[in-house]
C-alpha cells in the first residue's frame, strides 16, 4: 500500500514536536508545559492512525468490491485496529 504525502508530512510534524520535548526537557521547562505537548504529541498520533487506517479501509474495501465480496470483514478488522490502537 502506498502512503500519500500528507501522512507522511504528520509524521514529520510529530517527529519535531517530540525533539521539542526533548529539548524542553534539556532546558528544565515546567511540567505543565511538558504534558501539554506531550498531550498534543497523543492526539497527533491518535489521529494520524485513524488516517492511516481510513486511507487502508477505502483501498481494501475497494478492493472487495471488485472480487464482488462483501466489505464487512475489512470493515471489523479495521475497526478492531482502532479499538487496539487506543
Amino acid at each position: 500500500m502506498e502512503y500519500d504525502n500528507a501522512i507522511k508530512n504528520r509524521l514529520k510534524r510529530i517527529e519535531g514536536q517530540v525533539r521539542g520535548v526533548l529539548a524542553m526537557l534539556e532546558e528544565g521547562k515546567d511540567c505543565r508545559d511538558i504534558v501539554t505537548q506531550l498531550t498534543a504529541i497523543r492526539t497527533a498520533v491518535d489521529r494520524t492512525v485513524g488516517a492511516v487506517i481510513g486511507s487502508n479501509l477505502e483501498h481494501c474495501i475497494q478492493e472487495e468490491l471488485a472480487k464482488g465480496n462483501s466489505p464487512d470483514k475489512v470493515i471489523k478488522e479495521a475497526v478492531e485496529l482502532l479499538v487496539k490502537s487506543r
